[in-house]
């Protein structure tokens, strides 16, 4: 079973960068699409950013040429580069595959605030 770590999330001011970066466990992670899905309060967790073990990436339109989603697979991690920061990108942020499988981790907060 694959466990996954997220961190990386903070409060920052809209215009900002962070970067997020999650650690999975298990053995055949360079198998799997990855991908950073997020959750804002009172939303559905969306798909923000998925990447293939070959490394083609996906963006869902709002992040589109602002966030850029990275993985390691010999080291079993996925990163997630965010810059220009919107208060709408306020959310937890987690990792999984996709479509997601995996049991879910904790999560990383995001908030975008000045």
């Amino acid at each position: 079973q694959v466990q996954l770590v997220e961190s990386g999330g903070g409060l920052v001011q809209p215009g900002g960068s962070l970067r997020l970066s999650c650690a999975a466990s298990g053995s055949i992670f360079s198998i799997y699409v990855m991908g950073w899905y997020r959750q804002a309060p009172g939303k559905q967790r969306e798909l923000v950013a998925r990447m293939t073990s070959n490394g083609n990436r996906h963006y869902t339109g709002s992040v589109n040429g602002r966030f850029t989603i990275f993985r390691d697979n010999a080291k079993n991690t996925v990163d997630l580069q965010m810059n220009n920061l919107k208060p709408e990108d306020t959310a937890v942020y987690y990792c999984n595959e996709v479509p997601a499988t995996f049991s879910w981790g904790q999560g990383t907060q995001v908030t975008v605030s000045s």
